[in-house]
């Protein structure tokens, strides 16, 4: 069964034009990298204005695991990392499973 992990960084007031600059750069191309279990990132527009949002289709918790400890792995990623640590407040994780009704990415 497929899980999706709903990852969200809240960001430094005044510091997403830096945020945006440092994955257009360094963390995109760094995540490119790896295969592709992203679904889409996302920027807050309204309400939660100072926040970047990323979601991640894995086959399983197996798949997961597999995939960020190759992510983490990565040089090129963990100095996109620890530049990127700095200009962030927190980070949030949330794990879920799809209904068994309606669409599903």
């Amino acid at each position: 069964m497929a899980i999706y992990e709903l990852r969200t960084y809240d960001v430094v007031v005044g510091k997403m034009a830096e945020v945006v600059s440092l994955y257009n750069t360094e963390g995109w191309p760094a995540i490119q990298r790896h295969p592709e279990r992203l679904v889409g990132y996302f920027t807050g527009d309204v309400g939660a204005i100072n926040q970047v949002i990323h979601l991640w289709k894995f086959e399983d918790d197996a798949d997961r695991r597999a995939f960020w400890a190759g992510v983490f792995a990565d040089e090129a990623f963990m100095d996109f990392a620890r530049k990127l640590r700095p200009l962030l407040l927190s980070q949030t994780n949330k794990l879920m499973l799809a209904s068994p009704w309606g669409p599903h990415p």
